[in-house]
């Protein structure tokens, strides 16, 4: 899966080109079409479906720097090379897809492009469709999808598509009806042989209120018609080089190795991605783009957890996306957080509670750990100060949660951990508290001085520092009395004793312990002989059957690259980062997983923690000269 857009819509591709989803007016909320198929009829055949057909030949690129597709079809049967190339105009929410069709036979060709659209409906805001203006509008109550060309079209079918257009005609007396389907087509002439036609089709999604009626819908796509397309797609290519460079902070080698090539490839097309994650309004950070809308395999994938979002800004803050950062904890954490400090475990972007299963304490911990990590990058008090009263009601909470140790003897709450499967305690989950109410420290000592005339609040800042210090002891003598398995000489994950990668957390981010210290290294001694592969990449932990299991994690084997780094032990995170350098996309998009049987990108791709653990990394490295 391939995708691109601008501030507001996002579309995602097959790698054949398909369109799979649009994203309209942010990057998780609402995907409008249940397919979008395109083909082309020549002469007497039926229609070539342009994306799967069984004479077609494909390759797919981006066009270098850019978030634009171009996606190259050759159907074998007819000798027609298809050349499309898809974007999402700067400042219209408009999808341009442009055909170059060329005609590389000896006999000409009758051209007949067509469009089959089925949007998503249901009983609260049902889809119907009119053929307009020469516009093919499907609509809602809430919206209108809305597919045209500055050619006229040819023929329209609003009901009952599904009957014949894979025969190449379509056609009724209906301008109008309640279908979810429907189709279009253009005759675009005679082709003839070594000849070439160029052909742009349009999708525009606009949202139906009072200040958008019919007429004005119509003047829009009117002047939709009346850009200069050539000049818009120069100018869509033009801002997206100009962003890459803009944020292209760490110093890469071009050597022109094979290697170098494709660490820069993923570097750049972070760069890329991250544009398109993040809601441009508030900070919010989409985790990627959704592939399981009916939830047939996962819970869904794209909203913003508060914990991957973290970690994504920690990327982004490398990379130069500061502001979008700072717009992150000061927008959208302060406007998702409930009034008891905590988070809960997803959001959509807008900032609205997404479907969730259940409570997890590293999402609360992880804002507070991540605004003192962002403030350890800029050194901007102004930053820390506005969003203290936010960092004070989670601590808050965060002490109420740990304070049942004491209450309930040694018998901490539940909540679920890093990988939302098991309610329990967790190991992970209490490093990351104990890294937040550290962070809670630093950031009262960096700002102490402000409250000299404040004698109330300073008493308020030395108690609260103290009750930190003591549950800080709490943490680690939990633990080290309840979480290490003195029969292996190993830490667990919880008390199934099994070994996880999360484990990694108490040395890097979160520093409960050095990378050296005894318990740790005979930690990742038992990690080496029970998450790695035969292939050398590293499970998340024992017996993960998600997704089939038996797949590393390309955040597991940069995790354990970070630890490395950590231990001086280069060589060693040298091989895991290059495992995922090596099994990665030539388009540059990290996957959540990889196939231990193929060698290839599986599952999510152009997953925003991957990414992010990848430009963590890869800042290590060059820092260190690995490089």
């Amino acid at each position: 899966m391939l995708l691109f857009g601008n501030k507001q819509m996002v579309a995602s591709y097959s790698k054949n080109g398909e369109l799979l989803r649009l994203l309209y007016p942010n990057v998780d909320y609402k995907q409008f079409i249940r397919f979008f198929h395109v083909g082309i009829r020549l002469n007497d055949s039926g229609m070539i479906y342009l994306h799967n057909d069984i004479n077609n030949i494909y390759n797919q690129e981006y066009v270098e720097g850019t978030n634009i597709l171009r996606t190259e079809i050759y159907n074998t049967y007819f000798n027609v090379k298809i050349i499309q190339t898809d974007f999402v105009m700067l400042k219209e929410t408009v999808l341009v897809k442009r055909y170059e069709i060329v005609n590389q036979s000896n006999i000409d060709l009758n051209l007949n492009f067509l469009v089959y659209s089925e949007l998503l409906s249901n009983d609260n805001n049902q889809v119907s469709g009119y053929h307009q203006k020469e516009t093919l509008v499907q609509y809602t109550h809430d919206y209108s999808f809305c597919t045209f060309s500055k050619e006229k079209i040819f023929s329209s079918q609003i009901n009952n598509s599904s009957q014949n257009i894979m025969d190449g005609v379509i056609g009724d007396k209906d301008y109008i009806g309640m279908s979810q389907d429907s189709s279009i087509s253009y005759d675009l002439g005679t082709l003839h042989a070594r000849e070439k036609i160029k052909f742009d089709l349009y999708i525009l999604v606009a949202q139906n209120n009072e200040k958008n009626t019919i007429c004005e819908l119509e003047d829009t796509i009117e002047r939709i018609k009346k850009i200069d397309i050539e000049k818009e797609y120069n100018n869509v290519r033009t801002y997206w080089r100009k962003y890459l460079k803009a944020h292209s902070k760490l110093p890469i080698k071009q050597n022109k190795t094979v290697y170098y090539d494709r660490i820069l490839t993923i570097y750049n097309r972070t760069i890329l991605l991250y544009a398109l994650l993040i809601n441009h309004n508030n900070g919010g950070i989409s985790a990627g783009i959704e592939v399981d809308e009916d939830r047939t395999k996962c819970g869904r994938y794209s909203y913003c957890w508060p914990r991957d979002a973290v970690f994504i800004a920690k990327a982004m803050d490398i990379i130069g996306m500061e502001k979008e950062t700072e717009k992150f904890y000061r927008v959208f954490c302060k406007n998702t957080q409930s009034k008891n400090g905590m988070w809960e475990q997803r959001f959509f972007t807008d900032g609205h509670l997404a479907p969730a299963w259940g409570y997890q304490i590293d999402e609360t911990a992880s804002v507070v750990y991540g605004v003192y990590d962002h403030y350890e990058r800029t050194k901007d008090e102004k930053f820390l100060k506005d969003n203290l009263k936010m960092v004070e009601k989670a601590v808050e909470f965060l002490i109420k949660y740990v304070k049942d140790i004491q209450q309930e003897k040694l018998k901490m709450p539940k909540s679920y951990d890093i990988w939302e499967e098991n309610e329990g305690i967790h190991t992970y989950s209490l490093a990351v508290i104990f890294s937040a109410l550290e962070s809670m420290i630093k950031i009262y000592e960096k700002l102490k001085s402000s409250f000299d005339n404040n004698r109330i609040k300073l008493e308020k800042i030395r108690k609260t520092t103290e009750e930190i210090n003591t549950i800080l002891r709490e943490i680690k003598n939990y633990i080290e009395n309840n979480l290490y398995d003195k029969e292996n000489n190993c830490f667990v994950r919880n008390i199934d004793k099994k070994m996880d990668i999360s484990l990694l957390g108490l040395v890097t981010p979160f520093r409960l312990y050095s990378a050296k210290e005894k318990k740790i290294t005979n930690t990742i001694e038992k990690m080496n002989l029970t998450l790695r592969t035969y292939t050398g990449g590293y499970l998340r932990y024992e017996g993960d059957n998600y997704m089939g299991g038996k797949n590393p994690w390309v955040i597991s084997n940069l995790w354990l690259a970070n630890y490395y780094l950590e231990a001086g032990e280069n060589k060693k995170a040298k091989e895991c980062f290059d495992f995922v350098v090596t099994t990665s996309r030539e388009n540059g998009l990290l996957a959540e997983q990889i196939d231990n049987k193929t060698m290839q990108p599986a599952w999510v791709i152009g997953l925003g923690w991957s990414h992010a653990m990848f430009i963590i990394t890869l800042e290590k490295l060059l820092s260190k000269g690995l490089i």
